[in-house]
């Protein structure tokens, strides 16, 4: 249903309602309601901050208005964020532009980013904390295998090693299977190019349990 000129405001509250709800489907409602998801954003970042006035016209501006209100700017980002979870500020402002939006500044698209908890691992009100590291290199690796899939006629596990201080990958390497002698053929061949580390991280289950 396309907003309705007999009834816009009722239909931009019944959309509001809906969409604020715990585990609403804002893309789902959009689609329900005919309006694109950026427009959605718009009323329910409007609602959240002025209530029911907030659902009223505002004067029109050009789209590539360069005084674009930070509202306008907010419902953008959460609509790509929406789409794009895990994707940063810069990425974030690069793939608006490229849809033909004229956004602000790097700083202030992070800025907004934040404020609003639309950064990866990032909530509303609740601070970044800092990821705690080891001082030096070698002095702990982090091994885990990261899934498998269909590859070649079998399966195809990748298995990863990485230095905790550098952040540098030791071992990125397509294995067939997830046994002991297979991760012990890996770690030797590291071994022989690195070195030793002062300590190995890995969760509990197999292989690592008897490697």
């Amino acid at each position: 249903m396309p907003w309705d000129a007999r009834d816009t405001m009722s239909l931009r509250t019944e959309f509001v309602l809906f969409a604020s709800q715990d585990g609403a489907n804002i893309r789902s409602l959009c689609r329900r309601f005919g309006i694109s998801p950026a427009t959605g954003y718009k009323w329910l970042q409007r609602w959240a901050v002025e209530g029911e006035p907030g659902l009223q016209d505002r004067p029109r501006t050009p789209h590539h208005s360069p005084n674009r209100s930070s509202d306008d700017v907010t419902a953008l980002l959460r609509m790509a964020h929406d789409r794009h979870e895990r994707w940063g500020a810069r990425k974030i402002k690069r793939w608006l532009e490229d849809q033909g939006h004229r956004m602000p500044a790097f700083s202030t698209v992070h800025n907004l980013m934040a404020r609003h908890g639309l950064l990866p691992g990032t909530a509303p009100g609740i601070p970044a904390t800092g990821r705690f590291e080891h001082d030096a290199p070698n002095r702990l690796w982090q091994m885990d295998f990261k899934g498998h899939f269909p590859f070649g006629g079998g399966r195809c596990h990748p298995l990863t090693l990485l230095d905790d201080h550098s952040r540098f990958s030791l071992c990125l390497t397509h294995c067939t299977d997830e046994r002991r002698e297979t991760v012990q053929q890996q770690l030797v061949s590291v071994f022989e190019r690195y070195g030793l580390p002062d300590r190995m991280t890995m969760d509990n289950g197999s292989p690592w349990g008897d490697t």
